[in-house]
């Protein structure tokens, strides 16, 4: 989404260059206009909580901030937290500021092709969380159309309902053996699961920095789901024996609290290829019946969404704060 921030960062040097060349406004225009201004930056900035960029909102309107600047930053505000459902929520507002649109009245757009490619986007994400996915490929297609140069933000809400597509079509084998890391025996997926509501696979590789500097975050959160009866299984895609080696010395401190299981990938039959692994660590979601309920990063919110449908009692812990 930084292409959004790009595209505002180049719009204020553009209506600064602008005003280079205006005639200098009176006293009372100055105060008025730096007023707005800095309301402005206050909507833009803000992201301290939900509350205080209410707060920054209402006190844009009553600098004379635009309906339009304010309905921009409203976009950016949930296009930083990424709240998809948020900015779906947006919808009828940009169908309504759709045809008022004004380019001196816009605070991060200098065409109105990039404002008509986000009015499309917004209604793209709003098909998309409806289930609509016609919809959704339409107005995402016209998105690319108007505006190209924005296809960075377009693109993961393509690949995510790709992925979605394929994961339909995935059932799990719990019949299957996996060796495990440590000792390098074999295990059957099925044993897992006793008296468990579901299984979350961890993929992971002691060469990728992020999954090591998240290890102590996934230990807690595998240990507090694990509570809750949700088998945890780690899954090492990799099977050099450096990367082995690595793996063993990385659990080697936790020694018998290491929670879950942790197993190395059938090289034929690849759990990590079913489930279009690409990037490390991720998270796949698994009913009871082998369906996928969830695939992705583990820090998105609707892999807690989908583990409190299984058990309403589990709750996300906080993070240390070592993979940051």
């Amino acid at each position: 989404m930084d292409f959004f921030r790009a595209i505002f960062l180049l719009s204020v040097f553009h209506v600064a260059a602008l005003a280079e060349t205006l005639a200098p406004p009176e006293d009372s225009e100055v105060e008025s206009l730096s007023t707005k201004e800095s309301a402005l930056d206050r909507l833009l900035s803000e992201r301290e909580s939900s509350g205080a960029f209410q707060a920054a909102v209402e006190h844009a309107k009553k600098a004379g901030v635009t309906p339009q600047a304010i309905l921009e930053a409203r976009f950016l505000y949930h296009v930083d937290l990424q709240e998809d459902a948020a900015i779906a929520a947006l919808l009828p507002d940009f169908i309504q500021q759709r045809e008022l649109f004004k380019i001196e009245d816009s605070a991060i757009f200098s065409v109105k092709e990039d404002w008509l490619a986000v009015n499309e986007y917004v209604q793209a994400i709003a098909a998309l969380k409806g289930g609509d996915k016609n919809s959704f490929k339409t107005h995402i297609t016209e998105a690319f159309w108007l505006s190209p140069k924005q296809a960075s933000a377009f693109a993961p809400h393509i690949d995510r309902m790709r992925l979605e597509d394929a994961m339909s079509s995935v059932k799990v084998d719990f019949e299957m053996k996996l060796l495990t890391v440590s000792r390098g025996d074999a295990v059957t997926l099925r044993t897992l699961m006793t008296d468990k509501k579901a299984m979350l696979f961890h993929f992971w590789s002691p060469a990728s920095r992020e999954c090591v500097a998240s290890f102590p975050d996934y230990v807690m959160t595998a240990k507090a789901l694990s509570a809750k009866g949700i088998s945890m299984v780690s899954i090492l895609p990799e099977q050099s024996p450096k990367i082995l080696t690595e793996a063993r010395a990385l659990l080697a401190p936790l020694g018998p609290e290491a929670p879950g299981s942790w197993l190395i990938d059938h090289p034929e039959n690849s759990i990590a290829r079913d489930f279009r692994v690409q990037t490390m660590p991720l998270f796949v979601l698994v009913s009871s019946e082998g369906h996928i309920l969830f695939n992705g990063d583990p820090t998105e919110d609707s892999l807690w969404d989908a583990l409190k449908k299984i058990n309403p009692e589990i709750r996300r812990p906080e993070m240390s704060g070592a993979g940051e």
